[in-house]
């Protein structure tokens, strides 16, 4: 290997953040990267904000201990309950070089140029509605948007069970989107606020007005990343490029191979590990 292994890290409570790193890789192929999900102690979405912090910075520092430079929190949850308590008390005295970002902020900094109106709804976990986080973070960059939320407690479990695209399954969707739409009726833009929701992105697409945008996460993470490196050249540069990709699991590997597999749409072999 011409240089020491220092992978971008992924991190996510799950399965979801698997549809970020597929974007980020299909941008940024000559990177490496280490994907590490805490299914076994998932879903974090009704998760206080001291446990989400607790969970996501024993994640953070594994990642760091394998040679990760920078980590994403490619969980919305995690974002918004944990990211700001690392960035600002853990690492100025844990890896003052090193970095972690989120997955909100970059959404939230272009929201007003996919909405054509002024109006967004945002579909999340329960967690995430609470943080009051996406509200905050567009009122920075677009503080006329009108942000209306809605949390679908039932959407993890069902996509994670493979029972979204059950009669069932659907009729949870429509009526929380219908909750949603209900709210402001104005709504021309739907952000996907967890990283799972991509993979019902053709199906909400089928049940909202024509008028109505569906916009996922992966696309504007991958693209901010990029940028990100390009404006970071310090950070870039410690950064391996041997186009590799690596799996871990806080769950049975094999469970998590056969449900990652769905999401990356291609086969997964992961290793088992333990944060605590």
């Amino acid at each position: 290997m011409s240089q020491q292994k220092s992978p971008i890290g992924v991190f996510d409570s799950g399965y979801g953040g698997l549809t970020i790193l597929a974007e980020m890789q299909a941008r940024l192929p000559q990177y490496d990267f280490l994907y590490l999900g805490d299914n076994a102690r998932a879903p974090y979405g009704s998760r206080s904000f001291d446990v989400v912090y607790e969970f996501t910075l024993e994640a953070v520092k594994y990642l760091f201990s394998q040679g990760c430079e920078l980590v994403i929190l490619a969980c919305n949850t995690a974002s918004a309950k944990a990211l700001r308590n690392i960035q600002q008390k853990d690492l100025p005295c844990l890896a003052p070089h090193k970095r972690v970002l989120g997955v909100i902020r970059p959404s939230a900094e272009i929201v007003d140029e996919m909405t054509g109106n002024g109006h967004v709804g945002i579909l999340a976990t329960e967690g995430t509605v609470k943080s009051l986080s996406y509200e905050i973070e567009i009122r920075k960059f677009s503080p006329e948007t009108t942000v209306v939320q809605h949390a679908c407690p039932m959407w993890v479990p069902l996509i994670e069970n493979n029972r979204h695209e059950s009669e069932a399954g659907r009729m949870f969707i429509r009526e929380d989107v219908e909750r949603l739409l209900a709210k402001d009726p104005l709504i021309d833009t739907i952000v996907l606020a967890c990283t799972h929701y991509p993979i019902l992105k053709s199906y909400l697409e089928s049940i909202v007005p024509p008028t109505v945008k569906i916009v996922a996460q992966g696309p504007i993470i991958a693209e901010k990343l990029t940028d990100y490196l390009l404006r970071h050249p310090e950070l870039e540069q410690r950064c391996s490029k041997n186009g590799q990709l690596e799996f871990l699991t806080t769950e049975n590997s094999l469970d998590f191979d056969r449900k990652a597999s769905l999401f990356m749409e291609r086969e997964v072999k992961s290793t088992h590990i333990r944060l605590v």
